[in-house]
């Protein structure tokens, strides 16, 4: 008798034991994924196009966004907190994507328009993941889609290009002929001849974001033809701008001739070696860092704008000029702030359309 009264004592303290246990694991699932992710954090992840995270562009504007996110939100790289991918070709999208998801990141970015379809595409097959597109539009409940007025800034810069050009001659490359890289060439053109309508703009597109030769054979071609000034909307293809242009500075240190970088201040790249001299004269800010970091606190904070469009603009510091300005004259400076007031105010709104820039009659 006394030993069946213990072996039933020895059952339920057993049994007691076990419930306390699945009470344990139950508290833990509640902060940890089967992975082991703490889930008081938000996680953020993106998916670089074929550029690379050290694009010195849009690509690497949207990562130092996410970084900062991360800093400010207490988090590391990795699965915990932040972390990219970066595409080799168009095939590693989808996968890329697919590969955030299983990795249980709360919020992940395409960077860039290439991306469209593979994000259409994996938010239908993911509907419980949130996504963000960058430059273009996915009409999808989970998508937030991210655009800028690139034409605001380019205007801003044109307006430095027209009035610092000594040939009246000026150019702008392109990678890929599109609506988006439109907005570049259009708000350009706008601003060149707004405040120099002698000036000539020479358009040229590469057909390709990452074809670096490409865009040096181009810059020669337009530097050869008088253009002094170059602007350039055309990603990894945009280096070769650069190194033509330090190259053909190198050969004739007397010669003045500038290219205007893209998305970041891509002042380092135009450093001519062995001298002090620098053939960036500006460069056009596209703060995909603003919007990715503003886009990941408000999806934070439950406040997910999925299936819409946030555009940023001059007014949301959206786009604008860098703050290297040591080729920009004082002139230009004053005129770049008189024409972004009359933007900010609506008293000039800059085209994005070849439709639009004709209705000026520039």
């Amino acid at each position: 008798m006394k030993k069946r009264k213990l072996g039933l004592a020895l059952s339920l303290v057993l049994a007691a034991g076990t419930l306390l246990g699945a009470c344990g694991n139950s508290e833990n699932d509640d902060k940890e994924s089967s992975n082991g992710k703490n889930k008081d954090n938000f996680t953020v992840a993106m998916v670089t196009d074929t550029g690379g995270v050290d694009d010195e562009s849009f690509n690497q504007s949207a990562w130092k966004g996410i970084q900062e996110f991360g800093k400010d939100n207490g988090l590391e790289k990795g699965k915990d907190g932040y972390n990219y991918l970066q595409s080799k070709s168009d095939a590693d999208y989808a996968k890329n994507l697919n590969t955030l998801v299983r990795e249980d990141y709360q919020l992940i970015y395409g960077i860039g328009f290439l991306l469209a379809e593979a994000v259409g595409e994996v938010a239908d097959q993911r509907p419980d993941s949130n996504f963000a597109i960058v430059d273009t539009v996915v009409d999808k409940k989970n998508v937030a889609s991210i655009n800028f007025k690139e034409q605001q800034g380019s205007f801003l810069v044109g307006v430095i290009a027209g009035l610092q050009t000594k040939t009246n001659k000026v150019g702008f490359i392109g990678g890929v002929e599109s609506e988006l890289i439109k907005k570049f060439e259009v708000g350009f053109k706008a601003g060149v001849l707004s405040v120099n309508p002698d000036a000539k703009v020479e358009v040229k597109y590469a057909g390709d974001f990452n074809k670096a030769d490409i865009g040096k054979s181009t810059a020669g071609s337009m530097y050869s033809s008088g253009i002094d000034i170059i602007y350039h909307a055309a990603g990894g293809t945009g280096k070769g701008v650069f190194t033509e242009a330090v190259e053909q500075k190198q050969k004739d240190p007397k010669r003045e001739i500038y290219v205007i970088g893209v998305d970041s201040d891509q002042a380092k790249l135009g450093a001519v070696p062995g001298t002090d001299e620098n053939i960036t004269l500006t460069s056009m800010l596209k703060r995909v860092d603003v919007a990715v970091k503003d886009l990941s606190e408000k999806a934070k904070e439950g406040k997910f704008p999925g299936g819409k469009v946030i555009e940023y603009g001059i007014e949301e510091n959206g786009v604008g000029i860098s703050d290297t300005k040591d080729n920009v004259t004082e002139e230009s400076l004053k005129a770049v702030d008189e024409w972004t007031e009359k933007i900010k105010s609506g008293e000039f709104v800059v085209p994005g359309t070849d439709e639009e820039f004709e209705k000026l009659g520039l």
